[in-house]
């Protein structure tokens, strides 16, 4: 088919040139003398994307499922209680990982929709007077149904009853695109990965601990081998690392990191938030909502959109690709065929979010939905007319 496929899914996410071009490099020695003049500020620089001063930085050649395992098994032990909730299926993943870890999981099943329930993570924290539970669980953005969580909420929660739980956090589709703050939140270990807002392929698995959870490395009795931190602090400390790193990955990091910073943090937030209400702009014009329940749980990264009843939105994303050369995301799990996902995080800007709204408006007609062709391209059109700022002055 001529032209380019169209990726607006929440990751991988599209890879700018100027990230495409750091990477298009002659391998090189991993083990190179001016290697640390590379690497170490690089660690330093990410700790800037996740909002820490103290927090420690760790790269694995691996996804977010690697960053998973590597934040648990260093900090947690064998038949440790751990608080955890589940409103998608990437959150009810991480339930799964802790079980099969072996760790007495709290599961807390929440209405897929609605995100963290922080008030009742309230309860059973301050319930928890012996302290037994040894870590509490968050997932910040749940892209199977576009719904972001309160981080700061639950830190409050920790808090008010003085729980010495480790806050563990996922912030795969978030980190470098929904505000996120490791210090200030009081978060102890976050998770990200390379391919959605740092706008990399996959392949890179980015840890956060605080200094808290690096003290809890030598108490952890699960096992751990290519994903234990004690050979990535030995090595990291000079520069280097205790395998062959991805060396290509990490230099379109590095650049990445730039772009990130060159526009800064609070920008993109601001960038993102305004594009995803451009979408919402017209999936409300197609007399559609989201799953997202609330307007309190919107995210800035993928909105999944409910389709009407006796449609399916899984063959709406199956006939943009097919047709149009778009690809989209179907819904997972519990809502399987009642949602189309379009995602929205990384390098993007006002016109390039058209084009999913154009196509997947295409797709729905040609399937009979009760859609009026160019509602939602023009809903979005106006609300980014109307919020347009002068690039140059």
């Amino acid at each position: 088919m001529p032209g380019r496929n169209f990726l607006f899914i929440p990751g991988p996410t599209n890879v700018p040139r100027r990230i495409q071009n750091a990477m298009s490099v002659e391998q090189e020695d991993m083990r190179a003398m001016d290697l640390p003049d590379f690497t170490k500020p690089l660690y330093e620089d990410l700790k800037k994307i996740f909002k820490t001063k103290n927090g420690r930085i760790f790269i694995f050649p691996a996804s977010g499922t690697g960053g998973w395992e590597s934040a648990v098994s260093n900090t947690l032990s064998s038949g440790d209680k751990v608080l955890m909730s589940g409103f998608g299926h990437f959150s009810n993943l991480w339930i799964d990982l802790c079980q099969r870890w072996g760790l007495d999981v709290q599961a807390i099943e929440v209405d897929w929709g609605e995100g963290v329930p922080v008030e009742k993570y309230a309860e059973i924290l301050a319930a928890d007077k012996n302290h037994e539970i040894k870590g509490v669980f968050a997932t910040q953005n749940e892209t199977a149904t576009g719904v972001a969580s309160d981080i700061a909420g639950v830190r409050k929660a920790l808090d008010a009853c003085n729980h010495p739980a480790l806050l563990f956090v996922d912030g795969v589709s978030s980190v470098a695109s929904i505000d996120f703050r490791m210090d200030e939140w009081g978060v102890d270990l976050c998770v990200s990965g390379s391919q959605k807002g740092f706008m990399l392929p996959t392949g890179l698995g980015i840890v956060c601990a605080s200094e808290k959870a690096l003290a809890c490395r030598e108490n952890s009795n699960l096992p751990k081998t290519f994903f234990d931190w004690n050979d990535q602090i030995k090595t990291n400390d000079l520069g280097y690392f205790p395998y062959t790193p991805p060396m290509n990955l990490l230099r379109g990091l590095r650049e990445s990191v730039n772009i990130l910073n060159e526009e800064g943090l609070e920008n993109v937030f601001a960038r993102h938030n305004r594009i995803a209400s451009a979408v919402r702009a017209a999936v409300s014009a197609w007399g559609m909502t989201p799953i997202a329940k609330e307007e309190k749980w919107y995210s800035d990264t993928v909105t999944a959109v409910k389709v009407p009843e006796g449609f399916d939105g899984n063959e709406v994303v199956r006939h943009a690709y097919n047709y149009y050369n778009l690809a989209l995301s179907i819904s997972l799990a519990k809502i399987a065929g009642q949602a189309f996902r379009i995602g929205h995080l990384g390098d993007m800007n006002e016109l390039m979010i058209l084009t999913p709204i154009t196509g997947a408006e295409m797709a729905m007609k040609d399937l009979n939905y009760p859609i009026e062709l160019g509602s939602g391209v023009a809903a979005a059109q106006e609300y980014l007319r109307k919020t347009a700022t002068p690039k140059i002055k």
